[in-house]
């Protein structure tokens, strides 16, 4: 955390407050906020119980007082000492805009490798043209990266920890367009200890947030082929053969019969066959095509 507190503090652009909630079980945090007191604003706040995330996320948002919301996580930290300025410009370049944000590096801090995220035009244009398209991947990357108005009525669902981000964005776009800023302005850190490294690959985990997810925007998001895709690879890669491993696995509610469908053939195929790429793809192109008029029916 003293890594990003750093990065705050050397910040050009001063017009801001810093809150911190305190889900740790000691003094650590408290005492390294109390060193920054006379560098910027900072509002410290332990919580009296430990919230895990996204409820502190949650928590640290209600005690915000300004417009926008810049929620940093703190393993992830600021790249340049300009980066909410650049942040600040694109709100005044567009005015109307409500959700912001920027590419990114990714740091293994196991490792010291390094990976840059940008957004491709196409997969941009998808996410302006419906943001449910985050289901096949999240181009925008983790909370940290983004800056959003200070919308009390939309917050991070305490009910989900692998999708969770994703279904804030889709939930907190909705109908508006998001703007991109095409330079990297976060440093993300990335550990063994995060939660979506428990979460990666884990049926429990994986299957009923997917499912809540789904049942969240509705079935026939699945006519959008990206979602579709996403869903024949989530099939594939957890290695689903039959509708019970997914009742094992925790979700209990009805299962498309599209989806259905989907776990069927791919039984039906030799694993290798499922991975190879280019086949794989085109596997699933055909399903959807031959599907697409049951995808409504449950």
């Amino acid at each position: 955390m003293q890594r990003l507190l750093n990065s705050v503090s050397i910040q050009t652009f001063r017009d801001f407050e810093v809150v911190v909630t305190d889900d740790s079980p000691d003094d650590t945090v408290k005492e390294l906020c109390q060193k920054y007191l006379g560098r910027f604003p900072i509002n410290y706040h332990r919580n009296p119980v430990s919230l895990g995330t996204p409820a502190n996320w949650n928590e640290a948002i209600g005690k915000a007082s300004g417009q926008w919301i810049k929620l940093m996580h703190d393993d992830d930290w600021f790249a340049d000492k300009k980066s909410l300025q650049y942040f600040a410009d694109a709100i005044r370049a567009h005015p109307s805009s409500a959700f912001i944000f920027s590419a990114y590096t990714n740091n293994y801090l196991d490792t010291g490798k390094t990976r840059d995220f940008f957004v491709d035009s196409f997969r941009f244009r998808m996410l302006q043209k419906d943001p449910v398209t985050l289901f096949s991947r999240n181009i925008i990357g983790p909370p940290s990266v983004v800056l959003h108005r200070n919308n009390h009525s939309i917050l991070y669902d305490s009910k989900i920890k692998w999708v969770v981000d994703v279904d804030f964005y889709i939930r907190y776009l909705g109908d508006k367009k998001p703007v991109y800023i095409n330079k990297i302005l976060v440093n993300v850190g990335v550990g063994e200890q995060q939660v979506t490294h428990d979460c990666f690959r884990q049926r429990p985990i994986e299957i009923p947030e997917n499912f809540y997810l789904l049942e969240k925007v509705g079935v026939n998001k699945l006519k959008n082929i990206l979602v579709y895709d996403a869903w024949w690879r989530l099939m594939r890669n957890l290695e689903i053969t039959q509708k019970e491993e997914i009742i094992e696995s925790g979700y209990s509610g009805k299962i498309p019969r599209v989806i259905s469908s989907m776990i069927a053939l791919q039984r039906k195929l030799p694993r290798y066959i499922l991975h190879a790429g280019i086949l794989s793809k085109c596997l699933m192109v055909l399903h959807y095509i031959f599907n697409f008029g049951k995808i409504d029916r449950q």
